[in-house]
């Protein structure tokens, strides 16, 4: 399923992540799923929200620096090699991932979150 992600660059200081928390909840946005990684001086928080425009126009609006793309999220088997052969599919058919992340609970599958370089092909391979 394509859907839309917001990323956003923060400052690598304590409160931050709670700031951006305060900022969508209190403009009513839910988040779905998100990731955070870091560096020495900043840090990436990539957020799944349930309005992506309304989310990155507040963050934006507090002075964030925010931007809305494309993501594949796709519901792998809890099954080993499953993964694999999903990214052998994207692989074969020169599609590159620039990222990804996900959770797995111990059910019968588990979802992950695909950047790459064309989400598109990536649903139609996905289709098929």
């Amino acid at each position: 399923m394509l859907t839309k992600q917001i990323s956003v660059f923060l400052e690598n200081r304590g409160g931050r992540l709670n700031e951006v928390l305060k900022v969508l909840k209190s403009s009513g946005v839910n988040i779905l799923s998100l990731s955070l990684a870091d560096t020495s001086d900043y840090g990436l928080l990539r957020i799944i929200v349930d309005d992506s425009e309304k989310g990155k126009d507040a963050l934006v609006a507090q002075g964030f620096s925010a931007k809305v793309s494309m993501v594949t999220v796709v519901s792998v088997s809890h099954s080993v090699g499953a993964l694999n052969l999903l990214v052998e599919k994207l692989a074969a058919s020169g599609i590159n991932i620039e990222y990804m992340y996900g959770l797995s609970l111990y059910n019968e599958s588990a979802s992950i979150v695909i950047k790459t370089s064309d989400p598109e092909a990536v649903e139609k391979i996905l289709n098929e």
